[in-house]
């Protein structure tokens, strides 16, 4: 799997004009799942992002969580995230999971998050999505399961 994070100080999806959710202060993450993804990278992404320590603490530093600071997520599906550009000037997303499997996975890693104490809003998924978001830095964090426990 596959997910870009990024902290912001507000951020809402939208869908034919009207509003599904909105956030404060956190992340939106935005999930893609590939064909060969299973549970264990659901549940890895979902704690990589729950704990994902980027707000800054009292000196300063970032140290602190999205449960930390009560912060939010709006997790977002998005294929094009498994996008492959490497030949010719079109896309290729032969590594995207189909519907079924991409649904099942995306909302496992938001019950996972859910479940790590940390509030979530969602998209629709599938749908045309207008989101809307505030950077907070920007401090945005790519996130790939295939390398989570690797060193680089």
């Amino acid at each position: 799997m596959r997910a870009v994070v990024q902290r912001v100080t507000r951020a809402s999806v939208s869908v034919d004009g009207t509003e599904l959710a909105a956030i404060g202060r956190g992340f939106v993450a935005l999930i893609g799942v590939a064909v060969d993804d299973r549970e264990h990278d659901a549940d890895a992404l979902a704690r990589k992002v729950a704990g994902l320590r980027v707000f800054d603490d009292a000196a300063g530093a970032m140290n602190l969580s999205p449960a930390d600071v009560g912060g939010a997520v709006l997790a977002i599906s998005q294929f094009t995230l498994l996008g492959d550009v490497r030949k010719g000037r079109r896309p290729s997303f032969v590594a995207a999971a189909r519907g079924e499997q991409a649904e099942a996975l995306y909302e496992r890693v938001v019950a996972g998050i859910r479940s790590a104490g940390v509030e979530v809003a969602t998209g629709r998924f599938g749908a045309d999505m207008a989101v809307e978001l505030v950077n907070d830095g920007p401090v945005p964090h790519q996130i790939d399961t295939a390398t989570l426990g690797r060193s680089p």
